[in-house]
């Protein structure tokens, strides 16, 4: 019997010749609309125009999927209706820096570039400006999870994309009580929530410990138990339906023009006819290139642990008042994610800021952690100055990025709203609130 001997560089340059010939195809094809960023607003604004027989390209720096779409917390985050920054809190900010282990860290040299940021914050803190942010987010969120649901069932998602609600719990008498009026706040103004006491809490939830005293239950809220196999499948539909997905490909420069969007990229220049900017925390500069106008968009570096070997420890998503995280049951284990730190993109990672959570997790658990095999991960939330997202069109360019915390809660409506958009129809929600010129 003869044997075949495979020369292993061969097929690297064989592949190497492919993949080449593949994307110079992407670069010289005519497609309606170019999307820069492959995160989960950028595929999901993908998919919902390619259904509509828009031909889309989507344009990825790295990988689809892999950013802060892989390692956000899986929350659909629907009782989330109140800005970033509170007023009401502003007196516990000092408490929270001079704890190493607290939930919010500034790096130091970061603070002259942070503060102009952090200026117009504190600004949108004022009684006008957070009403105004406050009822935006409740309507957008209130659409939220109806649009989740049916876009789960119309991709097959559905596997991983649960209905099931989250608790928000309290372990000191004091958060208890602010749990409560929290709780009732809430449901004056539509956002559905139970008071859980303390008993039935730990009926539900057996692995948490008897310091947790109560609990709000949000039965509106929903989590993605496998953000990984949501994405793919996500790009197999969009590939079926006749989109291209481009990888590896950073979008260095973009001039809009009289005959379109010229995308100066790593992988060659390319003419736009539209283009929709979804990169997240890296929106500013391309959106500054594109307008004219500078977004006051910063990031809240977030940390995760994956904890592989505790499997099936809730049934729902678990969030702290008193220690600001949250942990989400998944397929692949117990996710722990939360913290903020203002450090900016180009600081390496603190990982300590991931450990971290393992220590808070184990304070609210009647079992030892099994934390082998855990992996540390760390990302980049877009947030803006007032809390909302940008969602507009400028001419050729679309825009939809900047949306803090929310983005995998908010994804699929702001899809929508690009979609009408596009297609100059009635959006879900009104567009308002995001529009880019009220940073003009």
């Amino acid at each position: 019997m003869s044997s075949l001997k495979v020369d292993s560089n061969l097929c690297r340059k064989l592949l190497y010749f492919v993949n080449f010939k593949v994307e110079k195809e992407m670069v010289n094809k005519t497609y309606d609309i170019h999307i820069i960023g492959g995160g989960i607003i950028g595929l999901c604004s993908a998919i919902a125009l390619q259904e509509r027989g828009v031909k889309v390209l989507l344009i990825e720096a790295e990988e689809v999927g892999k950013g802060a779409s892989y390692g956000n917390a899986g929350h659909i985050a629907t009782e989330q209706v109140f800005p970033i920054a509170d007023a009401s809190v502003l007196n516990q900010i000092p408490a929270m820096l001079l704890n190493p282990e607290g939930p919010l860290r500034i790096d130091w040299k970061y603070i002259p570039r942070l503060l102009p940021w952090a200026f117009r914050l504190l600004l949108n803190m004022c009684p006008g400006p957070f009403e105004k942010t406050h009822k935006a987010l409740l309507e957008m969120n209130a659409h939220s999870l109806s649009a989740w649901q049916d876009f789960a069932k119309k991709w097959d998602l559905n596997q991983w994309v649960k209905v099931e609600g989250s608790l928000l719990v309290a372990e000191k008498k004091q958060s208890y009580q602010e749990l409560i009026s929290h709780g009732n706040r809430l449901n004056e103004m539509g956002v559905q929530n139970t008071l859980v006491e303390q008993e039935e809490l730990l009926a539900c939830e057996p692995a948490l410990n008897n310091n947790q005293l109560g609990a709000l239950f949000f039965p509106d809220t929903g989590h993605i138990t496998n953000l990984d196999g949501v994405t793919e499948q996500l790009v197999n539909e969009f590939r079926q339906l006749g989109g291209d997905v481009l990888e590896q490909c950073r979008v260095i420069n973009a001039v809009s023009g009289l005959e379109g969007v010229q995308l100066t990229t790593t992988q060659g220049s390319m003419l736009a006819d539209k283009v929709l900017v979804s990169t997240g925390a890296y929106s500013k500069a391309l959106v500054k290139q594109l307008t004219g106008i500078s977004v006051p968009l910063d990031t809240e570096r977030g940390y995760h642990l994956m904890l592989p070997q505790e499997k099936d420890v809730f049934k729902v998503p678990v969030s702290s008042i008193d220690r600001r995280f949250i942990m989400t049951p998944m397929e692949g284990g117990l996710r722990l994610a939360g913290t903020v730190e203002y450090a900016g993109l180009e600081a390496p990672p603190n990982m300590n800021r991931a450990g971290m959570l393992l220590k808070n997790a184990q304070g609210m658990l009647n079992h030892s952690l099994n934390s082998e095999n855990s992996t540390k991960w760390m990302g980049f939330r877009p947030s803006t100055s007032d809390s909302l997202p940008v969602i507009d069109r400028y001419d050729r360019v679309f825009l939809n990025f900047g949306h803090q915390h929310l983005g995998l809660t908010q994804a699929v409506t702001s899809a929508e709203i690009i979609t009408a958009l596009y297609f100059n129809e009635e959006p879900p929600v009104s567009r308002s609130p995001y529009k880019i010129e009220r940073f003009q």
